[in-house]
């Protein structure tokens, strides 16, 4: 299975953002997002592409749903924690 990078550059609609995975966990992770004007994290449960055999980053569709932002990485910890217990 191939896993999410460490740090990436967005493409799309988040062209040019800069992704940098904060930690990693079996059930969950936390990107911190610096889109050049703000500085957010995104906190999502590890999704499994089995047809592609890949780890999957949520679109924009899945937040709310499997994947959340928050401005403040202690807000974020709180909500990884809570997707680890």
């Amino acid at each position: 299975m191939k896993e999410l990078p460490i740090h990436f550059i967005g493409q799309g609609e988040v062209r040019g953002y800069e992704f940098t995975q904060i930690s990693k966990t079996d059930q969950a992770f936390i990107y911190e997002v610096n889109s050049c004007s703000s500085k957010y994290y995104e906190v999502f449960k590890k999704r499994l592409n089995k047809r592609f055999g890949t780890v999957s980053y949520p679109t924009s569709r899945g937040f709310g749903i499997w994947a959340w932002t928050y401005m403040s990485l202690e807000r974020a910890e709180r909500k990884f924690n809570e997707l680890n217990s």
